[in-house]
């Protein structure tokens, strides 16, 4: 018997054959991949690149496997803090997807014009006056350090490298800094092949957008840089404005464990990420207010006693 057809394509929607049985599936406008429900085949989808689609440049492949992803994410569901809720020690795993994410490589080249205060110490040796344990005035020295401040401006060329920014709406970069660095020294070039059997996530960031959450995070690199690099013992009213240059940004596609974890019954499910190639993990965390509450009491009856100990003294 025939597979039945599958449900109307949305728009974006690509409609393919399986290779295997040659039923008809759909592919979702915001998936590369698709598992066939009918033989559990996957098939890879090869979408011609636009400017809100582009093709990938590389692929970090999976290198944890489901069991230990699934392992990890019990030993750190049971080691949250004191304040975490009670349920995420028994909490049940709603669902479990192995997932590449698109994101941004980004690198340039960057020069920072830059001025600062330089602050140079030196000591003195002062006299004062003062009361000795008789009552008696008395006149004594001390060493004391001071700063002398002088202006300092320059320019500082250095080369931006493996910043990492979501392509997707749905993974913040909040959540996705979370969980790196990845190891990028095993980038591959990206090919379909490489994404059998995963779900794999179009863009739905437009690069533009990607370029400029980049840059903002290559200046703020740029400004720790600075402040470390400054001379002198100290330095203060450090400012400074960045140029780039040969910027470039290759989509990349990064493999994400990704699981809802529901924790209470009368609570929406939490989002926990695992970094597919190292094993990080991250999540929000969610608190008992009961726990919270109970501290503060704890907390201001120890102080009360302490200030009814005090008084009584």
């Amino acid at each position: 018997m025939p597979a039945p057809p599958p449900p109307p394509a949305a728009t974006g929607d690509l409609e393919i054959t399986c290779q295997t049985c040659g039923a008809r599936i759909v592919v979702e406008a915001r998936l590369r991949t698709a598992e066939c429900p009918y033989c559990a085949s996957h098939s890879v989808v090869e979408r011609p690149p636009s400017p809100d689609r582009p093709e990938p440049a590389f692929v970090l492949a999976f290198t944890v496997e489901r069991e230990r992803a699934s392992a990890r994410l019990g030993a750190w569901l049971k080691s949250r803090g004191l304040f975490a809720h009670s349920g995420l020690k028994q909490a049940v795993v709603g669902s479990t997807r192995g997932v590449y994410l698109p994101a941004y490589l980004y690198g340039a080249r960057a020069r920072a014009d830059y001025r600062a205060q330089i602050g140079e110490n030196y000591t003195e040796t002062e006299t004062y006056t003062t009361t000795d344990s008789k009552g008696k005035s008395v006149t004594r020295t001390r060493t004391v350090v001071k700063t002398e401040w002088r202006s300092l401006s320059g320019l500082r060329d250095s080369y931006v490298l493996d910043v990492v920014v979501t392509a997707s709406r749905g993974v913040p970069n909040q959540e996705l800094e979370a969980i790196e660095p990845f190891d990028l020294r095993a980038l591959r070039r990206y090919s379909p092949a490489l994404l059998s059997g995963w779900i794999a996530e179009e863009p739905s960031l437009l690069r533009e957008q990607c370029v400029a959450q980049a840059h903002g995070e290559a200046e703020d690199g740029i400004g720790r840089e600075l402040d470390g690099f400054m001379p002198g013992d100290s330095h203060r009213a450090l400012e400074y404005r960045v140029a780039v240059e040969d910027e470039t940004a290759d989509l990349v596609l990064l493999p994400l464990w990704v699981f809802a974890v529901r924790y209470a019954e009368d609570k929406p499910p939490v989002r926990i990420l695992l970094n597919g190639q190292t094993g990080s993990i991250g999540g929000r965390v969610p608190l008992s207010a009961i726990k919270i509450t109970l501290a503060i009491l704890f907390v201001l009856t120890l102080v009360a006693a302490l200030v009814l100990v005090l008084s009584r003294s």
